[in-house]
């Protein structure tokens, strides 16, 4: 199994989490998004057509998209289940992960920030500025999630699950970029639990073969 992947990438992170928590081995071919490669003839040819990290190569199987992967890591190596079976509990997970993958990430990864600093002409201070702020809007919808449904160490009981794999990015990019966090205790909480765990150290940026400062 072949991980394409970026240190630093969030999306990249949560599939290096979930492989860590199924105990499945790869093999990490970096792919460097601040230089383009990701942009690369070969890469979006042969391996991911969106040309975008990560992308997952299982025998016969190359995909992309981390929500896809995550999917297909919980269909084919069901052991340590990502998105529970029961019906309540797995909408409970599905919501604050979506709410995470889907209204968080998409405004603020790399090729945003760059399109804004770019094309858009903002200064480095409007585009921290633009970061906070979808920072701040959806954070405080997972904290009150958390607050109204989260129980146990992690968001939703007593084991990780895929709300956890795409939190502890989320909230591991938020710090990178200076976020106050301070007002997302409980989040704050499941994150600094998941810092004691070997799966999720296992897959941060700075245990991974690509990384830099």
């Amino acid at each position: 199994m072949q991980l394409y992947s970026f240190f630093n990438s969030s999306t990249s992170y949560r599939v290096r989490i979930a492989l860590a928590l199924k105990g499945l081995s790869f093999d990490t071919i970096a792919v460097n998004i601040r230089v383009g490669e990701h942009r690369a003839d070969p890469y979006v040819d042969e391996v991911n057509p969106s040309a975008t990290v990560p992308a997952l190569v299982d025998g016969d199987m190359s995909l992309g998209q981390s929500l896809a992967i995550l999917d297909y890591l919980d269909a084919k190596y069901p052991q340590a289940r990502l998105v529970p079976e029961s019906l309540g509990a797995r909408a409970r997970v599905l919501e604050l992960s979506m709410l995470i993958s889907c209204d968080i990430h998409p405004v603020n990864n790399l090729r945003i920030l760059k399109y804004l600093q770019g094309p858009m002409g903002l200064s480095a201070e409007q585009k921290d500025t633009w970061y906070r702020h979808w920072i701040d809007e959806g954070m405080a919808g997972v904290e009150r999630l958390l607050v109204k449904y989260g129980h146990g160490q992690w968001c939703f009981g007593d084991t990780p699950t895929l709300a956890d794999v795409c939190l502890i990015p989320q909230i591991a990019n938020a710090q990178r970029m200076g976020c106050d966090m301070s007002a997302y205790p409980r989040a704050m909480a499941v994150f600094d639990h998941a810092q004691t765990h070997p799966a999720f150290l296992a897959a941060a940026p700075n245990r991974q073969p690509d990384f830099s400062a």
